[in-house]
């Protein structure tokens, strides 16, 4: 009956307990609610917690936001792997983790802090191995710094969110501490690196976009300037292996395009915005080169093409005179046409190298031509520069160059679109080569 007291018997401690694993099941924080008698207000602890009467279950309710299952489905695209951490019920966790899309697998490995305390570091090892979805439950602070520590012995990059007191060991010890700025306490946010002003997971993913896009870009910063050094040491090196006695381009017109119609390109591409699968690919190793086998390798294919194109231009120009080698000096016309040629067609070629390095896999079409009108403005303004230097006087007697015909420039702006054509040719072999591999995986 309603307000009677009665004594708690297997059937109903059995009732209960089938109700305190029934609430976690559908995510609910289970707290039991008892009440006794006591002699005063302040009570000794073991008469406060003996001879309670049990009034009931409450079961508590904290609904993740609705953002955060597609961050976390942007994290999993991403190769970010999320261990759920809790203190919470193994079964309030599983659910949370299904609804947020943490677990999508029919058994995720569930493992309690009283596990944790009988693995060895080496046991431990393993199961962090094991490439099961992970929910580590009903764990302490001790344990938390124990799995991030394990993680980071692995040569894993670790970030960790938390908000409260007991997180902050957790925060301080791992690579990237996320602390909560509206709802943590003081101690977890000065422990940690960063802090969430919202709250919100998906920040994390957010900022995950940016961060992989600004790297990208200091790579394409890198593969956009070197490779225009190469393009400018190809024909030196040709003209001596040659026996030409003067240098197709001179130190001045070396200047000239690294100082006045390369900067500004390779600015622009810092502001370069992300690529849409940039989420899609897996995080880089820690330990992976700025200048990398695949950074080198584009630096080389793309400026080993521009090297052959002004190359092959210089010495066309000078074979076609029929002077020969050693009657050339450097006041010479032809001469100077055909260095201006070769100071041309790098600044044309880097013109569409720098539309190529846009992307790594991306088509530029599909990226849009029009998309960082900062790039096409600076590289006009390269071009206009060239033009002023082999059209006006002044700066024709400072560079030694001469004015170009304009079935000259056509031949340039020619060779100058093959880098721009053979990366596009590469990129479209890597898009159907993954294609493939991800049909494979399919199967």
């Amino acid at each position: 009956m309603e307000g009677e007291r009665r004594p708690l018997t297997e059937e109903t401690r059995a009732a209960v307990v089938a109700a305190s694993d029934n609430l976690p099941s559908q995510g609910l924080r289970v707290l039991a609610a008892a009440w006794r008698e006591v002699s005063g207000p302040r009570p000794a602890q073991e008469e406060a917690e003996s001879g309670l009467t049990l009034l009931g279950l409450v079961g508590m309710l904290d609904p993740p936001r609705t953002e955060v299952t597609d961050a976390v489905g942007a994290c999993r695209r991403a190769g970010i792997r999320i261990v759920m951490v809790t203190g919470d019920h193994p079964l309030t966790a599983e659910a949370v983790a299904r609804r947020v899309g943490i677990v999508l697998g029919p058994t995720p490995l569930v493992v309690t802090g009283a596990r944790l305390d009988t693995l060895d570091q080496d046991a431990l090892d393993a199961l962090l191995a094991e490439p099961s979805e992970l929910l580590l439950c009903r764990v302490s602070p001790e344990h938390k710094m124990r799995v991030v520590t394990a993680f980071q012995r692995r040569g894993e990059v670790v970030a960790v969110t938390g908000d409260g007191a007991n997180d902050a060991p957790a925060l301080k010890h791992a690579d990237i501490g996320v602390a909560m700025g509206a709802s943590g306490t003081d101690v977890a946010r000065e422990a940690a690196s960063m802090v969430l002003l919202d709250d919100s997971f998906a920040s994390i993913a957010t900022a995950v976009r940016p961060g992989r896009s600004v790297y990208q870009n200091i790579r394409k910063f890198l593969v956009y300037v070197f490779s225009s050094n190469i393009g400018e040491l190809g024909p030196i090196l040709a003209a001596t292996f040659a026996g030409f006695p003067l240098v197709p381009i001179s130190a001045v017109q070396i200047l000239a395009i690294d100082l006045g119609s390369d900067v500004m390109p390779a600015l622009a591409l810092g502001a370069e915005p992300p690529e849409p699968d940039v989420m899609d690919r897996p995080p880089r190793s820690r330990r992976e080169p700025l200048f990398s086998a695949a950074v080198v390798g584009r630096i080389l294919f793309l400026g080993g093409i521009q090297a052959l194109g002004v190359s092959a231009v210089f010495f066309w120009h000078i074979h076609s005179s029929g002077i020969p080698f050693g009657d050339f000096t450097e006041d010479d016309p032809v001469y100077r046409e055909a260095v201006t040629m070769v100071q041309a067609g790098i600044v044309l070629s880097q013109f569409f190298v720098s539309l190529a390095v846009r992307t790594d896999r991306q088509s530029v079409l599909k990226a849009g031509l029009l998309s960082n009108p900062m790039l096409l403005a600076a590289g006009f303004f390269g071009i206009a520069f060239m033009v002023a230097i082999s059209y006006l006087p002044p700066l024709q007697a400072v560079f030694n160059t001469a004015p170009l015909a304009a079935g000259d420039w056509a031949l340039l702006a020619g060779l100058g679109v093959l880098p721009l054509l053979a990366d596009e040719a590469r990129k479209g072999w890597l898009r159907h080569h993954r294609a493939d591999g991800r049909k494979g995986v399919n199967r």
